[in-house]
């Protein structure tokens, strides 16, 4: 899975993107500052209604593809002396933005069970896991596999007809919860899947020309980020 993994380094940008730019998201605990000890012990007052609902106000998120068509990848995995491909896109909050989210279906030849894997931004609560669903189909379920600094996989093993709904659908929801405990649904579109996971995979060359325009456009990126921060008052002086 060469190229799919190394849209990590997109992740980290994607998730910064996501726990600033949308309200909510990122909502980190912030500390009580230490107050007097009382003379006897005081039950802390409730928080008001509206409160309790913002704090459970689920959040949803619609992504657009930050790539032109699905990508879809084979090769043969030595161990198990079988053919895998895969059919992938990154996902983002505008398509000239670094992705926020990558999605991968893997076909095993010979097996009727397929993987959908998703690379999602950091910050999540890991223990409930993931759902999605297509349209408004039936809901199915996931887990977290690894996280790394800057982006965590998880997945969900599923069959034939989950595939052909995929295929026939407009928009894939995963919902996962924030740190906040806020339910955040990320809509992705999937037009397009079918036509690519049916087709035939990319030239080998092709993807590594890909890959080397995304790494480049990633560090130009990076570079006018940091020019752009040393650009403003009270920036300090580049060494």
């Amino acid at each position: 899975m060469p190229m799919f993994t190394t849209r990590l380094g997109a992740a980290a940008l994607a998730a910064g993107l996501m726990l600033t730019g949308v309200e909510a998201f990122a909502q980190a605990p912030k500390p009580t500052p230490p107050a007097a000890a009382p003379a006897q012990k005081q039950t802390p007052p409730a928080p008001a209604p509206a409160q309790q609902q913002q704090q459970n106000a689920p959040l949803r998120v619609d992504l657009q593809p930050t790539q032109g068509e699905w990508t879809k990848i084979c090769g043969k995995d030595q161990a198990a002396n079988k053919e895998i491909c895969y059919t992938t896109r990154d996902f983002g909050t505008a398509p000239d933005q670094p992705p926020v989210l990558a999605l991968a279906v893997y076909d095993i030849k010979g097996d009727d069970q397929r993987i959908v894997r998703l690379l999602l931004p950091v910050a999540l609560m890991l223990r409930p896991g993931f759902r999605f669903s297509i349209d408004k189909g039936a809901t199915q379920e996931g887990g977290f596999e690894i996280c790394f600094p800057n982006g965590c996989f998880a997945e969900s093993k599923v069959k034939g007809p989950t595939i052909d709904q995929m295929k026939k659908g407009a928009t894939m929801n995963i919902s996962v919860k924030n740190q906040a405990n806020n339910e955040v649904t990320f809509a992705i579109p999937i037009a397009g899947f079918g036509k690519a996971f049916d087709g035939a995979a990319m030239d080998p060359k092709v993807l590594e020309e890909q890959q080397k325009r995304l790494e480049l456009e990633l560090q130009k990126r990076a570079e006018e980020q940091r020019k752009s921060l040393e650009g403003q008052p009270g920036a300090p002086a580049p060494r």
